[in-house]
């Protein structure tokens, strides 16, 4: 047990162990169609980021995320798993197979911000007043997201009900302005490009199109492929930041693939 206590975890299915790091939102339950569909194929253990209820208290620094990984694989009895961060969460994934060689069989970064990544004024405004520009960001979030729900959900009474199952995660599981600005922060002197060339896993890069991810720019994820020796690519096509919560059976196919060619155990 660290210094900050036992994490509560989620753990679905069977056969090959996958960690699964939720994004800079910190709630797992934002990815309940990719665990679901992981876990026909896959034995899940997830959690949600450190800060949040049920999680040990806030984390000092950047690393301390890594011992949650740690937590998990103690949790799931095992030494090594593959481990796979969505978004913010592909970077700590990222920094655990630098730092943990021995531990990381598999390194699966979906969406992650590129490494040299630094926040725009947008993102400065909403760090240093998270609460009172937490309004500004949930109202934008529609705009940004409705093109790529349209591509990758044929049929409007789909679209509605898909949205209106995400929003409902969202509503019952509300990410914290505060906690989400502390993220970024912790992020400061990190140096990922460096992590990324320390890898020595096999890894998989997961992206949307270009053109549908309004989050995080694809380029920046791509970027990647160049740093980490071996890596390979897939694109998810109709889909943008969210692939893994519009198509989490394409998402999950991919990355299931990849595993059985890579050899990631």
């Amino acid at each position: 047990m660290s210094r900050h206590g036992r994490p509560a975890f989620v753990e679905r299915g069977a056969g090959d162990l996958l960690v699964l790091v939720p994004g800079i939102q910190g709630r797992w339950e934002w990815m309940r169609p990719a665990v679901d569909a992981l876990a026909h194929r896959f034995r899940v253990v997830t959690f949600s980021l450190r800060g949040e209820p049920d999680t040990g208290g806030e984390p000092g620094a950047f690393d301390d995320y890594l011992e949650q990984i740690d937590a998990a694989l103690e949790f799931s009895g095992s030494t090594r798993a593959t481990v796979c961060g969505v978004s913010y969460g592909g970077l700590i994934a990222l920094r655990y197979a630098a730092v943990r060689r021995d531990r990381a069989s598999g390194l699966v970064l979906v969406s992650a911000p590129a490494p040299g990544w630094k926040p725009d004024a947008r993102v400065r405004r909403y760090a240093g007043a998270p609460r009172s520009s937490a309004f500004a960001f949930v109202a934008g979030a529609p705009g940004r997201l409705a093109r790529e729900i349209a591509a990758a959900i044929p049929g409007r009474g789909q679209r509605l009900a898909a949205a209106g199952r995400y929003l409902g995660s969202i509503v019952r599981n509300p990410a914290s302005p505060r906690r989400m600005a502390a993220r970024v922060t912790r992020m400061a002197g990190q140096d990922f490009a460096a992590d990324a060339r320390g890898v020595r896993a096999p890894t998989l890069v997961v992206t949307g199109e270009p053109a549908l991810d309004r989050v995080v720019p694809v380029a920046g994820t791509r970027e990647y492929l160049q740093l980490i020796p071996g890596s390979i690519g897939v694109t998810l096509e109709r889909t943008g930041h969210i692939g893994l919560i519009t198509r989490p059976e394409a998402f999950a196919e991919a990355i299931h693939r990849w595993a059985n060619a890579s050899g990631a155990r």
